[in-house]
Protein backbone atom coordinates (compact mmCIF):
# COMPACT_ATOMS: atom_id res chain seq x y z
CA UNK A 1 0.00 0.00 0.00
CA UNK A 2 1.63 3.53 -0.90
CA UNK A 3 2.36 5.50 2.08
CA UNK A 4 0.18 8.27 2.72
CA UNK A 5 2.33 11.94 1.80
CA UNK A 6 2.76 15.39 2.46
CA UNK A 7 1.32 17.47 0.28
CA UNK A 8 4.10 19.24 -0.83
CA UNK A 9 6.46 16.52 -0.85
CA UNK A 10 5.45 15.40 -4.45
CA UNK A 11 5.88 19.14 -5.70
CA UNK A 12 8.71 19.83 -7.88
CA UNK A 13 11.80 21.39 -5.61
CA UNK A 14 11.14 25.11 -6.60
CA UNK A 15 7.32 24.70 -6.37
CA UNK A 16 7.93 23.14 -2.53
CA UNK A 17 10.20 25.87 -1.68
CA UNK A 18 7.77 28.43 -3.19
CA UNK A 19 4.72 26.68 -0.53
CA UNK A 20 7.15 27.01 1.91
CA UNK A 21 7.88 30.50 1.67
CA UNK A 22 4.18 31.48 1.26
CA UNK A 23 3.58 30.18 4.49
CA UNK A 24 6.43 31.94 6.25
CA UNK A 25 5.30 35.18 4.57
CA UNK A 26 1.42 34.74 5.64
CA UNK A 27 3.20 33.85 9.66
CA UNK A 28 5.02 36.92 9.33
CA UNK A 29 1.91 39.19 7.90
CA UNK A 30 0.08 37.71 11.13
CA UNK A 31 2.49 39.00 13.51
CA UNK A 32 3.09 42.13 12.27
CA UNK A 33 -0.58 42.43 11.84
CA UNK A 34 -1.05 41.44 15.69
CA UNK A 35 1.96 44.00 16.69
CA UNK A 36 -0.13 46.21 14.65
CA UNK A 37 -3.30 46.02 16.06
CA UNK A 38 -1.05 46.28 19.96
CA UNK A 39 0.88 49.86 19.05
CA UNK A 40 -2.42 51.38 17.47
CA UNK A 41 -5.49 50.16 19.80
CA UNK A 42 -3.17 48.89 22.83
CA UNK A 43 -5.20 45.51 22.29
CA UNK A 44 -2.57 42.24 22.95
CA UNK A 45 -3.97 39.36 20.76
CA UNK A 46 0.42 38.43 20.62
CA UNK A 47 -0.09 35.63 22.75
CA UNK A 48 -3.27 33.90 21.13
CA UNK A 49 -2.51 30.29 20.20
CA UNK A 50 -1.06 30.31 16.45
CA UNK A 51 -3.38 27.95 15.23
CA UNK A 52 -6.66 29.95 16.10
CA UNK A 53 -5.03 33.27 14.35
CA UNK A 54 -4.21 31.54 11.30
CA UNK A 55 -8.19 30.23 10.76
CA UNK A 56 -9.49 33.74 12.00
CA UNK A 57 -7.26 35.99 9.78
CA UNK A 58 -8.06 33.45 6.89
CA UNK A 59 -11.17 33.73 7.19
CA UNK A 60 -11.52 37.36 7.72
CA UNK A 61 -8.90 38.52 4.80
CA UNK A 62 -11.58 36.50 2.46
CA UNK A 63 -14.38 37.60 4.07
CA UNK A 64 -13.32 41.31 4.31
CA UNK A 65 -12.23 41.23 0.66
CA UNK A 66 -8.91 41.42 0.89
CA UNK A 67 -6.02 39.30 -1.13
CA UNK A 68 -3.40 39.40 1.69
CA UNK A 69 -3.25 40.58 5.11
CA UNK A 70 -0.93 42.90 4.82
CA UNK A 71 -3.48 44.86 3.01
CA UNK A 72 -6.06 44.29 5.95
CA UNK A 73 -2.77 45.74 8.04
CA UNK A 74 -2.93 48.85 5.84
CA UNK A 75 -6.56 49.40 6.31
CA UNK A 76 -7.00 49.29 10.15
CA UNK A 77 -4.33 51.38 11.13
CA UNK A 78 -5.90 54.00 9.19
CA UNK A 79 -9.64 52.87 9.70
CA UNK A 80 -11.09 52.17 13.53
CA UNK A 81 -14.12 50.79 12.08
CA UNK A 82 -11.92 48.11 9.80
CA UNK A 83 -10.58 47.19 13.36
CA UNK A 84 -14.21 47.42 14.81
CA UNK A 85 -15.02 44.84 12.13
CA UNK A 86 -12.12 42.66 12.98
CA UNK A 87 -12.49 42.27 16.46
CA UNK A 88 -15.53 40.56 15.60
CA UNK A 89 -13.36 37.64 14.37
CA UNK A 90 -10.46 38.09 16.96
CA UNK A 91 -12.57 37.17 20.19
CA UNK A 92 -15.21 33.90 20.24
CA UNK A 93 -18.24 34.68 21.03
CA UNK A 94 -20.39 31.37 21.46
CA UNK A 95 -22.06 29.86 24.52
CA UNK A 96 -25.27 29.42 25.65
CA UNK A 97 -26.87 29.62 29.10
CA UNK A 98 -26.03 27.59 31.72
CA UNK A 99 -23.76 25.57 29.62
CA UNK A 100 -22.45 22.25 31.15
CA UNK A 101 -24.92 22.35 33.12
CA UNK A 102 -23.17 20.17 35.71
CA UNK A 103 -20.75 23.10 36.31
CA UNK A 104 -23.64 25.35 37.17
CA UNK A 105 -25.16 22.40 39.50
CA UNK A 106 -21.92 22.03 41.67
CA UNK A 107 -22.01 25.72 42.11
CA UNK A 108 -25.59 25.58 43.08
CA UNK A 109 -25.40 22.70 45.58
CA UNK A 110 -21.90 23.23 46.94
CA UNK A 111 -20.40 26.51 46.17
CA UNK A 112 -23.44 29.23 47.06
CA UNK A 113 -23.54 27.50 50.85
CA UNK A 114 -20.02 28.49 50.98
CA UNK A 115 -20.58 32.31 49.43
CA UNK A 116 -23.41 32.80 51.70
CA UNK A 117 -20.82 32.93 54.67
CA UNK A 118 -19.69 36.07 53.46
CA UNK A 119 -21.86 39.40 54.18
CA UNK A 120 -20.96 40.53 51.07
CA UNK A 121 -19.94 39.31 47.57
CA UNK A 122 -18.04 40.11 44.08
CA UNK A 123 -18.35 37.47 41.46
CA UNK A 124 -16.09 38.11 38.29
CA UNK A 125 -17.32 36.42 34.27
CA UNK A 126 -13.98 37.32 32.64
CA UNK A 127 -14.73 36.97 29.00
CA UNK A 128 -18.62 37.20 28.95
CA UNK A 129 -18.93 37.53 25.14
CA UNK A 130 -23.06 37.80 24.47
CA UNK A 131 -23.50 37.23 28.37
CA UNK A 132 -24.88 34.21 28.56
CA UNK A 133 -22.96 33.45 31.37
CA UNK A 134 -23.15 36.07 33.33
CA UNK A 135 -26.75 36.20 33.30
CA UNK A 136 -26.77 32.44 34.09
CA UNK A 137 -24.79 33.33 37.08
CA UNK A 138 -27.23 36.33 38.09
CA UNK A 139 -30.09 33.65 38.20
CA UNK A 140 -27.94 31.47 40.24
CA UNK A 141 -26.97 33.79 42.68
CA UNK A 142 -30.83 34.96 43.13
CA UNK A 143 -32.16 31.41 43.32
CA UNK A 144 -29.50 30.86 46.18
CA UNK A 145 -30.86 34.34 48.34
CA UNK A 146 -27.37 35.99 47.56
CA UNK A 147 -27.84 38.53 44.49
CA UNK A 148 -28.86 41.55 46.55
CA UNK A 149 -25.32 41.16 48.46
CA UNK A 150 -23.59 40.53 45.35
CA UNK A 151 -21.70 42.55 42.81
CA UNK A 152 -21.20 40.88 38.96
CA UNK A 153 -18.23 41.90 37.42
CA UNK A 154 -18.81 40.35 33.64
CA UNK A 155 -15.90 41.89 31.47
CA UNK A 156 -14.69 41.51 27.35
CA UNK A 157 -12.50 43.16 25.48
CA UNK A 158 -15.20 42.94 22.44
CA UNK A 159 -17.26 46.53 22.98
CA UNK A 160 -20.02 45.10 20.37
CA UNK A 161 -20.06 42.03 22.45
CA UNK A 162 -20.70 44.13 25.61
CA UNK A 163 -23.43 46.13 24.62
CA UNK A 164 -25.14 42.79 23.54
CA UNK A 165 -24.49 41.00 26.57
CA UNK A 166 -25.91 44.26 28.72
CA UNK A 167 -28.65 44.31 26.58
CA UNK A 168 -30.00 40.73 27.63
CA UNK A 169 -32.16 40.21 24.62
CA UNK A 170 -31.27 36.78 22.87
CA UNK A 171 -33.28 34.64 19.84
CA UNK A 172 -36.50 33.31 20.91
CA UNK A 173 -35.65 29.90 19.24
CA UNK A 174 -32.69 29.51 21.48
CA UNK A 175 -34.98 29.33 24.95
CA UNK A 176 -35.88 25.72 24.16
CA UNK A 177 -32.54 24.82 24.64
CA UNK A 178 -32.00 27.65 27.59
CA UNK A 179 -34.79 26.14 29.55
CA UNK A 180 -33.49 22.58 29.08
CA UNK A 181 -29.69 23.63 30.54
CA UNK A 182 -31.44 25.41 33.39
CA UNK A 183 -33.30 22.51 34.56
CA UNK A 184 -30.62 20.38 33.97
CA UNK A 185 -28.65 22.62 36.30
CA UNK A 186 -31.24 22.45 39.50
CA UNK A 187 -33.32 25.11 38.33
CA UNK A 188 -36.21 25.54 40.96
CA UNK A 189 -38.39 26.88 38.82
CA UNK A 190 -38.87 28.14 34.89
CA UNK A 191 -36.28 29.93 33.02
CA UNK A 192 -39.52 31.72 31.57
CA UNK A 193 -39.83 33.36 35.10
CA UNK A 194 -37.08 35.71 34.24
CA UNK A 195 -37.54 36.72 30.70
CA UNK A 196 -40.47 38.17 28.56
CA UNK A 197 -41.29 37.52 25.16
CA UNK A 198 -41.38 40.13 22.27
CA UNK A 199 -41.77 39.19 18.47
CA UNK A 200 -38.45 36.56 17.99
CA UNK A 201 -36.54 37.51 21.19
CA UNK A 202 -36.53 37.23 25.19
CA UNK A 203 -35.20 40.14 27.02
CA UNK A 204 -34.25 38.90 30.54
CA UNK A 205 -35.07 40.81 33.77
CA UNK A 206 -34.05 44.26 34.60
CA UNK A 207 -33.79 42.99 38.37
CA UNK A 208 -31.29 41.19 37.78
CA UNK A 209 -29.49 43.57 35.79
CA UNK A 210 -29.30 45.99 38.43
CA UNK A 211 -26.18 43.97 39.86
CA UNK A 212 -24.00 43.18 36.91
CA UNK A 213 -21.17 46.06 36.15
CA UNK A 214 -19.76 45.49 32.79
CA UNK A 215 -16.59 46.34 31.62
CA UNK A 216 -13.99 46.30 29.12
CA UNK A 217 -11.04 44.35 30.15
CA UNK A 218 -8.29 42.24 28.83
CA UNK A 219 -6.84 39.44 30.69
CA UNK A 220 -3.43 40.11 28.22
CA UNK A 221 -3.00 43.94 29.48
CA UNK A 222 -5.18 45.13 32.43
CA UNK A 223 -4.64 45.06 36.31
CA UNK A 224 -7.02 42.87 38.42
CA UNK A 225 -10.29 43.15 40.47
CA UNK A 226 -9.63 42.98 43.97
CA UNK A 227 -11.26 41.07 46.69
CA UNK A 228 -13.63 38.27 44.83
CA UNK A 229 -15.00 35.39 45.94
CA UNK A 230 -15.67 33.18 42.65
CA UNK A 231 -14.30 33.65 39.15
CA UNK A 232 -15.78 32.14 36.11
CA UNK A 233 -13.92 32.07 33.00
CA UNK A 234 -14.92 29.23 31.01
CA UNK A 235 -13.57 28.28 27.39
CA UNK A 236 -11.45 31.52 26.88
CA UNK A 237 -8.08 30.24 28.41
CA UNK A 238 -7.84 27.81 25.59
CA UNK A 239 -7.27 30.01 22.63
CA UNK A 240 -3.76 31.27 24.37
CA UNK A 241 -0.71 30.94 24.62
CA UNK A 242 0.88 28.38 28.07
CA UNK A 243 2.92 32.34 28.76
CA UNK A 244 -1.02 33.95 28.58
CA UNK A 245 -2.53 31.10 30.00
CA UNK A 246 -0.42 31.92 32.81
CA UNK A 247 -0.72 35.64 33.28
CA UNK A 248 -4.36 35.01 33.32
CA UNK A 249 -4.62 32.66 36.17
CA UNK A 250 -2.17 34.84 38.24
CA UNK A 251 -4.84 37.47 37.65
CA UNK A 252 -7.73 35.72 38.96
CA UNK A 253 -5.24 34.14 41.70
CA UNK A 254 -4.50 37.65 43.10
CA UNK A 255 -7.88 38.45 42.50
CA UNK A 256 -9.42 36.05 44.72
CA UNK A 257 -10.00 35.90 48.42
CA UNK A 258 -8.20 33.33 50.42
CA UNK A 259 -10.83 30.48 50.01
CA UNK A 260 -11.96 32.12 46.83
CA UNK A 261 -12.93 29.85 43.75
CA UNK A 262 -12.23 29.89 40.41
CA UNK A 263 -14.02 28.13 37.60
CA UNK A 264 -12.78 27.01 34.12
CA UNK A 265 -13.84 25.04 30.93
CA UNK A 266 -13.99 21.58 30.48
CA UNK A 267 -11.01 21.77 28.05
CA UNK A 268 -8.89 23.89 30.33
CA UNK A 269 -7.10 23.05 33.79
CA UNK A 270 -4.46 23.70 36.38
CA UNK A 271 -2.38 20.94 36.78
CA UNK A 272 0.35 22.18 34.72
CA UNK A 273 0.54 25.66 35.22
CA UNK A 274 2.72 28.13 37.19
CA UNK A 275 -0.11 28.95 39.81
CA UNK A 276 -1.22 25.17 40.48
CA UNK A 277 0.17 25.29 43.65
CA UNK A 278 -1.97 28.00 44.30
CA UNK A 279 -4.92 26.17 43.74
CA UNK A 280 -6.77 22.89 45.34
CA UNK A 281 -9.33 21.19 42.96
CA UNK A 282 -12.68 20.98 44.29
CA UNK A 283 -14.09 19.05 41.09
CA UNK A 284 -12.34 17.75 38.30
CA UNK A 285 -14.29 16.40 35.92
CA UNK A 286 -15.33 16.46 32.30
CA UNK A 287 -17.74 18.78 32.50
CA UNK A 288 -16.82 20.36 36.06
CA UNK A 289 -13.53 22.26 36.79
CA UNK A 290 -13.33 24.14 39.97
CA UNK A 291 -11.01 24.59 42.23
CA UNK A 292 -10.57 26.86 45.43
CA UNK A 293 -7.44 29.24 46.54
CA UNK A 294 -5.35 27.94 49.04
CA UNK A 295 -5.20 30.27 52.30
CA UNK A 296 -1.40 30.18 52.03
CA UNK A 297 -0.58 31.14 48.40
CA UNK A 298 0.92 34.25 48.32
CA UNK A 299 -0.02 37.65 45.83
CA UNK A 300 1.71 36.82 42.50
CA UNK A 301 3.16 40.04 40.74
CA UNK A 302 1.45 41.28 37.71
CA UNK A 303 2.56 44.52 35.83
CA UNK A 304 -0.10 45.42 32.62
CA UNK A 305 1.75 45.20 29.88
CA UNK A 306 0.65 48.55 28.14
CA UNK A 307 -1.24 51.97 28.92
CA UNK A 308 -4.20 51.82 27.34
CA UNK A 309 -5.74 54.63 25.69
CA UNK A 310 -8.99 53.64 27.64
CA UNK A 311 -9.61 52.84 31.12
CA UNK A 312 -9.31 49.52 31.78
CA UNK A 313 -12.50 48.89 33.78
CA UNK A 314 -15.14 50.87 31.21
CA UNK A 315 -18.01 50.34 33.63
CA UNK A 316 -21.05 50.39 32.73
Amino acid sequence: MAALMNPASVLPADDAELAGADETIGELEIRLLMEAIYLRYQHDFRAYAPGLLRRRMAQARDQMGYEHLSELQHALLREPAVFARLLQYLTVQVSEMFRDPAYFRVLREEVMPQLSTWPSLKVWVAGCSHGEEVWSMAILLKEAGLLDRTILYATDINPQALQRAEAGVFPRDRAAQFSRNYLASGGTGSLSDYYTCAYDAIAFDRGLRRQIMFADHSLATDAVFSELHLVSCRNVLIYFTPALQDRSIGLFRDSLVRGGFLGLGSRETLQFGAHARAFEPIHVQADVKLYRRLPDAAPHDITPTTRRTTPPWNTR
